[in-house]
């Protein structure tokens, strides 16, 4: 029995030491001038004659020239040079507070400025929350940092984490650049910057857009995902990822990527690029395709690796490794391509030094048009600038035209080298010097076999129609005979170095990668939506006011708006409009009638006392 009263005592005694915790903190004050007005009652008018009237509570300490508080209440009105300081890490300067130290709830109007270590947040009117030791503005603000100055119509700080949420207009400017974005989180200790909804990063040079994205401010460079594109001058780039680095004018883009060259009218696609600005160059790889307007018709280039240089009247794209070519009327394949716009001339190379051989013959740039295949150690294709159709091609070092025969076999011409006419971009002419060597299916006008002509001579012109070979003629130190094709041995029917890759050719622009598995795209690190935050005004009782009844703010402009918080959808970020009006302000004369009731109280008493 004595156990359990002294069990209970105890619990009556601990209850009794929590209730103790839990009762408010009165506010300690210090003032040169105390006095009472009927004006406010139950309330002391504090005021300045040497020093600023000073408050202290819960880790917080107040200075200001003139003040109403009610002890009782635990509350008082701060006018006039007013100072708050939250330890060494939080200053905060205006003409008008409040503080109710019940809830821990401050109010600042007036001239605001908030100075953090790294930040300064000036606003008008501003909400400071200690217990949650966060501050809260809607009626507009601006946060000056070394990376710039940051304004918004909405704001909310977590002092903790030394991070600003800014929505609603948000506009970073800095001397290099403007963002505009519907919301961004900025932390005050590194200048990091986080983009959420439709943002733009401007400047003289380039203009960075995202729907998510992250920017250093101190370090000039971004990183941005979701609908993410950046503009030069006259080049678009698109990916799924994008880095950027202003102070080097470089950018990279990974996965699903597009280059678009606004003057020359082509454009890049692949899954890894990198862009130099001041270089006015492209690289890019993994599945990378080159397409350029040629004729009205798209001329695409397929390589492992792709770059473009120069500036837009002299773009140079070249491509390395496994080149394909392919365009309406013609496709190619090749080691290396090299081709250039201001001039209209591609070249097609094999890597591999000296000649080609009848070994290696396989690796030899290779080019079909209409139903003639070309091969050589190098192409060349000529175009006009003016009319974008193809006038020319020549083929340097083991030149050698094949041409499947409309019935059976292949006609077949080589020679050290050829120049073949193209009129609307089909080959009408081809013109072959040096060893040459045909083997010709020759047939009547009625399509019957004649025989199968060999001949060797010094240069071979021929004329083709319909894609079709119609005349050829030999000259100098010509040796040919024409042979029944049933007298025609069937393993000489090749000329030495044949290599039919009709089979290789490309019919369509998805050959460009037949063969090849799709690349390994790489992962992208994501930047997650912000965290849903909760209201800043707790809901409260009636009679459980955040400041008190003496405020100067009624019990409304301590509440939520709906348009005060974030919708997140999903992926996308949505910010309404705020429709919030500036808190009720305070009227200016009100201290100085204070402090003119005062000073004739002062001056009444002195004058009592003299009588």
């Amino acid at each position: 029995m004595k156990k359990l009263f002294f069990f209970l005592l105890l619990c009556s005694f601990s209850v009794g030491l929590l209730a103790q915790e839990k009762e408010p903190r009165k506010i300690d004050f210090e003032s040169d001038r105390n006095i009472q007005n009927e004006k406010y009652p139950g309330a002391f008018i504090l005021s300045k004659v040497e020093k600023q009237v000073y408050f202290k509570h819960e880790g917080i300490e107040v200075w200001c020239d003139l003040a109403i508080h009610y002890n009782t209440e635990n509350f008082f009105r701060a006018f006039g040079n007013v100072q708050m300081k939250q330890g060494d890490t939080v200053r905060l300067d205006s003409e008008y507070a409040e503080y109710n130290g019940n809830t821990q709830f401050a109010f600042a109007s007036g001239d605001v400025k908030m100075q953090r270590p790294q930040t300064t947040l000036e606003t008008d009117s501003l909400f400071f929350d200690r217990n949650k030791q966060q501050a809260y503005y809607r009626s507009g603000g601006k946060v000056i940092d070394t990376g710039g100055v940051i304004t918004s119509n909405i704001g909310r700080y977590f002092i903790e984490e030394d991070k600003y949420s800014f929505v609603s207009n948000v506009v970073l400017t800095n001397p290099e650049y403007i963002i505009n974005s519907e919301q961004l989180d900025f932390y005050g200790e590194t200048g990091h910057a986080y983009l959420y909804g439709p943002s733009t990063i401007e400047s003289e040079t380039s203009t960075v857009y995202c729907e998510r994205g992250f920017y250093d401010t101190r370090g000039d460079t971004g990183y941005f995902v979701k609908n993410s594109r950046i503009d030069y001058d006259n080049r678009q780039v698109y990916g799924d990822s994008l880095y950027f680095d202003r102070e080097k004018n470089f950018a990279s883009a990974t996965n699903n990527i597009r280059v678009v060259d606004t003057t020359n009218q082509s454009l890049v696609t692949g899954h890894y690029a990198e862009v130099f600005r001041d270089k006015d160059s492209v690289f890019i790889t993994k599945r990378a395709v080159a397409a350029s307007v040629q004729d009205q018709d798209s001329l695409f280039v397929h390589g492992d690796t792709i770059m473009i240089t120069g500036k837009p009247e002299k773009r140079i794209i070249r491509g390395f490794y496994d080149v394909r070519l392919f365009k309406q009327d013609m496709s190619g394949k090749s080691d290396s391509v090299h081709i250039n716009q201001a001039t209209g001339l591609t070249k097609m190379i094999n890597l591999n030094s000296g000649p080609v051989t009848s070994v290696d013959v396989s690796r030899s740039p290779v080019l079909w048009s209409g139903l003639s295949q070309m091969t050589g150690d190098t192409i060349h294709l000529q175009s006009n600038n003016k009319t974008e159709k193809l006038d020319s091609m020549r083929v340097f070092n083991n030149a050698f035209l094949i041409q499947k025969d409309t019935i059976e076999g292949y006609n077949q011409v080589k020679g050290q080298d050829l120049v073949g006419l193209f009129e609307n971009n089909e080959i009408y002419k081809v013109n072959i010097n040096k060893n040459t060597e045909t083997l010709y299916y020759s047939r009547a006008e009625d399509g019957k076999l004649i025989g199968i002509n060999k001949t060797l001579s010094s240069r071979i012109e021929m004329f083709l129609k319909d894609q079709q070979i119609e005349d050829i003629y030999y000259y100098k130190n010509v040796d040919g005979t024409l042979t029944p094709d049933e007298d025609y041995p069937v393993n000489a029917r090749e000329l030495i170095g044949f290599n039919w890759r009709g089979d290789e050719r490309l019919l369509s622009k998805k050959d460009l990668f037949d063969g090849k598995p799709p690349p390994k795209l790489t992962p992208i690190r994501g930047i997650p939506l912000p965290d849903e935050q909760e209201d800043f005004f707790d809901e409260r009782e009636e009679d459980d006011l955040l400041l008190n009844e003496k405020s100067r703010l009624k019990p409304e402009d301590l509440k939520n708006r709906d348009r005060d918080s974030l919708q997140v959808d999903q992926d996308s970020l949505r910010v309404q409009k705020d429709s919030l009006q500036t808190p009720k302000e305070i009227p200016k004369n009100e201290a100085e009638d204070l402090l003119e009731e005062l000073q004739n109280e002062e001056n009444q008493t002195e004058a009592e006392e003299q009588n």
